[in-house]
Formats: structure tokens, sequence, C-alpha cells
């Protein structure tokens, strides 16, 4: 098969046998260095973005796609509210929910988190909290037993089990004969539920709809509602869509404006990654050029024998500059392979 003198001549080089053994062990440095580069980029890029995928699972497997809050912070006759948002085709679910701060204590131990009302009938079509309960079940929770269910890390801190009681401090208080009272109420622990996301495992403690609107005053009102899209990727767009159906008497606001500086931390740190390992494979890059510039030194006879049978510099320059090619090819391609190897099996 013919093939243009440059390229001969330049893959000859590649396979030949050097008077100069260090010029051949900086050109293995160098393929070698291109090699690990690469296999470092693809595996740190894989890795970060299974860990994005996965953070972004655990956390929306909990939070809601896109929410409905009131302007006021409250939202009443939240059954139509609901059956309006479920005519949308992407919506798959929709639950009321009432959150607020409390107190959770256990003997002489006391701990800050958010208490969240829900109802364990529609709960689900939201959320994956029954995925992630380890003790007990969300079904456990039923109006007027005051029972909760908190995180296991949680647990641990209040030193609390199943059938434990626990006192909830609503930040609000009671005015009495006897002066100013916290509101409180016991609830007895139904269930412990483990997310491996410490934002839940140590500060949620879920409790039975109507339990929390006994205890923060809110009967016939909710927070909110939560909503399940069939793409968490078009939430914003049906976030629109819901906005325009309720007439802007309502916040409708989606995941990526919940964890909003969440996500773009992740994003920033994956692509300050990329640009460190992409200067590492230049630095590698580099050694070729080290690597030609000896080549040439080395190849000085052989060039003038080729300028005098009438190569150009410009054929003698892409002659050097083919072996060059195959040398980063090689490593870039070793690269890829390790990469895929080492990203499929961490």
């Amino acid at each position: 098969m013919f093939r243009p003198l440059e390229v001969f001549i330049g893959l000859r080089y590649t396979r030949a046998k050097r008077r100069n053994h260090f010029i051949s062990f900086i050109s293995l440095t160098s393929m070698v260095g291109i090699a690990l580069g690469v296999t470092a980029l693809i595996t740190v890029l894989s890795v970060m973005n299974g860990f994005e995928q996965e953070l972004r699972g655990r956390i929306l497997g909990m939070a809601s796609h896109a929410s409905i809050t009131g302007l006021r912070g409250t939202v009443a006759g939240w059954p139509q509210l609901a059956a309006l948002a479920e005519k949308n085709p992407s919506v798959l679910g929709v639950a009321p929910y009432i959150e607020a701060e409390g107190m959770l204590t256990h003997g002489q131990y006391v701990r800050g988190a958010m208490v969240r009302g829900v109802l364990p009938e529609t709960e689900p079509s939201v959320s994956e909290i029954g995925d992630y309960v380890v003790e007990g079940g969300l079904e456990q929770l039923q109006a007027g037993a005051y029972r909760v269910l908190i995180g296991r890390e949680l647990a641990r801190i209040l030193g609390v089990g199943i059938g434990d009681k626990v006192t909830i401090l609503a930040p609000q208080a009671t005015v009495t004969p006897a002066g100013i009272m916290p509101r409180l109420r016991r609830f007895t622990v139904a269930g412990i539920f483990e997310v491996g996301h410490a934002q839940y495992d140590t500060g949620l403690a879920l409790v039975h709809l109507e339990d929390a609107a006994r205890l923060y005053r809110m009967r016939g009102q909710v927070s909110g509602l939560r909503i399940k899209v069939d793409d968490l990727y078009q939430a914003p767009r049906i976030s629109r869509e819901l906005a325009q159906t309720l007439g802007g008497r309502f916040w409708v606001r989606d995941w990526t404006q919940h964890h909003a500086n969440f996500f773009r931390a992740l994003k920033t740190e994956k692509t300050v990654m990329f640009i460190i390992l992409t200067l590492i494979v230049a630095v590698a890059a580099f050694n070729i050029v080290s690597t030609l510039v000896m080549v040439v030194t080395d190849k000085e006879s052989e060039i003038a024998i080729l300028k005098t049978l009438g190569a150009s510099p410009g054929s003698v320059m892409v002659t050097f500059m083919i072996q060059g090619t195959v040398i980063g090819f090689i490593g870039t391609l070793l690269g890829v392979l390790g990469g895929i190897a080492l990203a499929t099996n961490v």
C-alpha cells in the first residue's frame, strides 16, 4: 500500500531503536505521562459525575421536584389546589406538608430539627422515604397517635429507639395565667430512617400532618404542596406551567432553585478538577516536544541525507511531527482504556 514518504519515515523512526537510550526513555516517559493523565482525567470526572447523580438522587428522594407555597407562608384549601396541580400531565404526585423548626428532647439530650408533617397515604407519591426506613414504617404515623420518624443519626444523638418517647418543642409560645409557656408535645418514636445525607439523618423528623397542625396551630392550613414530575430535568418548565395555571397566587419553585447553591458548588468543583487534570495532561504533552527536539539533534546526519535527496524542510518537519503524534495517540489510547477500566470498577 502506498504511503507518503513523511509517514513512512515517521513511523520507522517511531519503531526504530535509537543510539541514545536516554531519548528512548524520555519518549516512553512522555507516553506514560499522557496515559496516566488521561486515565486520571476520565476516572475523576466519572467518579464526580456518579457522585453528583447519587447525591442528587438521595436529596431529591427526600425533597420534592417542585413545591407550591402560599405568598403569606401558608396554604388554605389545599385539596382543591392539589387537584388543580394534578391536571398537569407531567405531574406524577402531589402531597401536602407542614414544615417548621422544632426542638427534640429526650432526657438530657437536646437537638434542633426540621419537623415535617406529612400524610402517609400521599407522601410516597412525592418522595422515596419508604426506601430509606430501616426500622418501623411510614404507615405507623396516624392522626392523633403522636408518633414520629427520625433519622438514624438523630436517634443516636438523642439516645432513643423504637417505642421511646421524645418531646418536640415548637418555637411558638402559649400565654397562660402562669406566664408564657413553650408549646410542646410528647411523641413516640415509630420509625427510623437512614438517607445517607446528614441534612436528613440528623435534622429531620416526620410526623402526621394533623399532629403537626395541632402542634403548630395550623388547623385547616398547610405550609404547601410537594410535587413530583415525570422528568426532574424538566421541573423548571413544569413549575412555570403550574405558576401560570395558578395565576400568580402562589409561589411555585423547583429543585434547581431550592438547592441551587449546592449543585452550583458541585459543578464548580468538577470544572476546577477538569482544568487541573487537563494541565497535567498538557505538561505530559510538552514532554513530547522535548523528545522531538532531542530526536532531531540525534538524527542530524539522517536529516542531511534527506535534504540531499531533495526533501524540503517542511517534509522533514512533518516526519518528526508524525512521530510525536504517534506517541501522543498511543498514550491517549492507553489512558482512555485505563480510565474506562478504572471508572467501571470504582
